[in-house]
């Protein structure tokens, strides 16, 4: 798959995919936009509900550049609760891409950089405790294909590309596996505000609400598993 670096407006680079024509992430801000809808939206309440030692499950489909995943082992290193992070991804990108996207932009902050580097260097289908707070669990596939936990993960980033570019991941039956896979209480979060989207998560059991979205988005979606 050809990408093209582009720069986004809160000076953070993005992919872009000219066959697609479609951009891993908002050209309003790539950072601002996962800090909105996948941290605030998602994370954040899964964190304020945490007791104890026990850890938090995150689901990430679309792990791309590794942004998420990124600002998700940022926010462990303050957390009283470690996190433990699953991400798929059917197109892992090259470790070329991964340079030329440029690290020292996409990140902005650099004491990040390493944490970054760990998080691409590490194995595929292979748990890795990154540090003490973060455990990684990168499985390549389509999430179609893949046995997911059931009654598992707290938070679901569903941060795959738009409904009308990848049709096939934007179904009933995707977001009953989805379903499946939450644990009792947990939510899943995405950019997509499209009527289609917000049925099938509803045809599947979810609580569907609409939130404000992030810059250059009028709105969001959080769904919840009660």
């Amino acid at each position: 798959m050809i990408v093209e670096v582009r720069p986004t407006a809160d000076g953070s680079n993005t992919l872009y995919v000219p066959a697609l024509d479609e951009h891993y992430h908002s050209t309003h801000g790539a950072v601002q936009e996962a800090l909105h809808v996948y941290l605030q939206a998602g994370l954040e309440p899964a964190l304020a509900k945490a007791s104890g030692p026990a850890p938090v499950w995150v689901l990430e489909v679309g792990f791309g550049t590794g942004l998420n995943a990124l600002l998700t082992l940022q926010r462990s290193l303050s957390s009283a609760a470690p996190i433990f992070y699953d991400t798929i991804e059917k197109h892992p990108l090259s470790a070329a891409v991964i340079r030329k996207l440029g690290a020292e932009r996409y990140i902005l902050n650099p004491e990040l950089l390493e944490c970054y580097e760990l998080l691409h260097e590490a194995s595929w289908e292979t748990p890795e405790a990154l540090t003490t707070q973060f455990a990684l669990l990168k499985l390549e596939g389509a999430l179609q294909d893949l046995p997911l936990a059931e009654d598992t993960y707290q938070v679901i980033y569903f941060d795959a590309f738009a409904p009308e570019k990848q049709p096939d991941m934007w179904t009933d039956e995707v977001f009953q596996q989805l379903y499946a896979a939450a644990a009792p209480g947990g939510c899943l979060v995405s950019y997509c505000a499209k009527g289609s989207f917000k049925r099938s998560l509803k045809a599947a059991g979810w609580e569907v609400e609409s939130l404000p979205g992030p810059a250059g988005k009028r709105e969001m979606t959080r769904a919840w598993k009660r």
